[in-house]
């Protein structure tokens, strides 16, 4: 998947529900960063760790009750070393309990519209009823990276030490291919070997996710043709920039004469390489607009045609708010009309 144009360029049973393994722990690391941003926790919180966080099984940091860690070293364990006693630990500081962080993350799931993603866990331990796709998961880490752009890069870190103990980030695609900047790994009985990869070349960042491989070297592999095959057959350009004029339009009846329109969001679009130059955008207006004008109020249409046939359509918004002209201005649109 393109991270900027969310376009899917290969897939197969994309959107079949399977066991995530530790791919869950994207969504803990997400909700986490959130309660980061809100101020509701603080890297250097000192945490203390309880009975329930460090018998966890899995993946540990090997944490001992009784003692405390910062939510910064606990974090970096669940992330670099997928450390389920960092997640446990990290959880019940934020929440009254574990059951609750799990509601915020299917919340959150229903938010950025995982429409087939299911939490009942936040380390990834199998368990019935938790469940994710590899489109879900693509598209949460595309959220991640998207919203939480200074904490992702602790996914590229290839080691951790925490107490002395070295341990070492279970992607490969990190040691194998400079372009590969995350993201995570996990691998359960039920699981099988689990992978999400991101990879940026040339400003263009593509999103591989790999669930139910049979083994490390086939994760890798998958995961690793995915990113190839992405880069080499597709491009990703930025078509139009939110809030930037595509064109002005003559408006009447305001306190202003021209109305700028444009895109809410960024517009990226991916095609096959040399596709672009077949592209072919027409922006389509109402022939009479007049005020008041909401801004974000759609106001026409960007069609694209590729190769001379229908491709796609977005809104074109009002890029400003302009109200209502006086009786003077008013007055010299309508005798313009009339003329016209």
């Amino acid at each position: 998947m393109d991270h900027d144009s969310g376009q899917v360029l290969a897939g197969k049973n994309s959107d079949k529900p399977l066991p995530p393994a530790s791919l869950t722990k994207l969504m803990t690391a997400y909700v986490l960063f959130g309660k980061l941003k809100d101020g509701k926790l603080q890297l250097n919180d000192k945490i203390a760790i309880s009975q329930q966080a460090a018998k966890t099984s899995g993946a540990r940091l090997f944490l001992r009750a009784g003692t405390t860690a910062s939510a910064e070293e606990l974090l970096k364990g669940m992330i670099v070393v997928s450390a389920n006693d960092a997640a446990i630990a990290l959880v019940e500081h934020v929440s009254k309990n574990v059951a609750n962080f799990v509601m915020e993350m299917n919340v959150t799931a229903r938010a950025l519209e995982l429409r087939q993603t299911v939490f009942v866990n936040v380390t990834g331990h199998d368990e019935k009823g938790h469940v994710s796709t590899a489109h879900d998961l693509a598209r949460l880490t595309s959220a991640l990276i998207r919203d939480f752009p200074e904490y992702y890069k602790w996914f590229a870190q290839k080691e951790f030490t925490y107490r002395d103990i070295t341990q070492y980030n279970h992607n490969a695609l990190l040691w194998r291919d400079s372009s590969v900047d995350g993201v995570k790994t996990g691998q359960t009985r039920s699981a099988g070997y689990c992978l999400s990869a991101s990879a940026n070349h040339d400003g263009m960042r593509l999103i591989a996710t790999v669930l139910g491989a049979r083994d490390e070297s086939a994760r890798v592999s998958a995961g690793q043709k995915l990113l190839e095959h992405g880069f080499h057959h597709f491009e990703t350009r930025l078509l139009y920039a939110a809030d930037v004029p595509a064109l002005r339009v003559r408006l009447w009846m305001g306190n202003q004469s021209m109305l700028p329109l444009g895109m809410r969001h960024n517009l990226y679009l991916t095609l096959p390489r040399g596709w672009h130059e077949k592209l072919h955008a027409r922006l389509v207006v109402k022939e009479t607009l007049s005020a008041p004008v909401q801004q974000g109020q759609v106001m026409g249409t960007l069609a694209l045609e590729l190769d001379q046939k229908p491709y796609a359509e977005y809104p074109l918004v009002a890029l400003q708010e302009v109200g209502t002209g006086n009786i003077f201005q008013r007055t010299i649109d309508r005798v313009q009309l009339w003329l016209q």
